[in-house]
């Protein structure tokens, strides 16, 4: 902001908060250079969601105390650093081959989103909303997001699962569905070994490929107990 500007936003805050006014010229001066050396690179508005108005408003209405120039640049940096946060570099034009040009267009592009004068480029942003239809053709075509060939190769290394899986699709209990009584085992996590030594105290914590007896019977009543209602 030039010095103009500076005068113009010490106007607007003593508007707002008339403690900061200074009514002897001198300190009127000092108060205006003060502001202008720390606000000299904050822009007074952007056409992308910065206005320091705004800024000196926020700071009147959530905190009692005076605003200060520091209180200004500070969210002017959040404001920098949230921009660039949501920036994706794009590929530039220049020739590849001249590092220099391809550098330069970089910070160009970077300094112009976080000046405000330039919008983030969000192209590789997660956005909202279901698969494709064709993703979810072949979905419904294989019934899972893993295809059959590589979950068969995958289940020398999750024995658990692919016998959870197995035992769902033969139309047996799921016995991973209830929590096992014997190990203390919640929903959805494997049994483990529980060996009850000379003390009385349980042993062993080791994942087991297969769940307690206990476990399968109970999970067969919860079956039997929904297909029954």
């Amino acid at each position: 902001m030039e010095r103009r500007e500076i005068a113009a936003v010490l106007a607007y805050i003593g508007r707002l908060d008339p403690r900061t006014i200074r009514t002897d010229p001198g300190e009127a001066r000092d108060q205006l250079a003060q502001w202008h050396e720390l606000l000299h690179d904050v822009p007074f508005a952007t056409a992308h969601g910065w206005d320091v108005r705004e800024a000196i408003r926020a700071h009147v209405l959530d905190s009692p105390y005076p605003v200060l120039p520091v209180d200004v640049a500070r969210r002017w940096r959040t404001y920098r650093r949230d921009r660039l946060d949501r920036h994706t570099d794009p590929t530039p034009v220049a020739d590849p081959d001249n590092p220099a040009a391809w550098r330069a267009e970089l910070l160009a592009d970077r300094q112009a989103v976080a000046t405000g004068t330039a919008a983030p480029a969000t192209h590789r942003q997660l956005t909202a909303g279901g698969p494709t239809p064709d993703v979810e053709a072949r979905l419904r075509a294989i019934g899972s997001c893993i295809p059959p060939a590589a979950r068969a190769d995958l289940a020398r290394y999750r024995p658990a699962r692919a016998a959870r899986e197995a035992a769902i699709a033969q139309g047996r209990p799921d016995a991973l569905s209830v929590p096992c009584t014997w190990c203390h085992a919640r929903e959805g996590e494997q049994c483990r070994s529980r060996r009850v030594g000379p003390d009385g105290n349980a042993r062993g914590n080791a994942y087991r490929a297969v769940p307690h007896p206990t476990r399968i019977d109970l999970a067969a009543a919860e079956l039997t107990r929904q297909g029954a209602a």
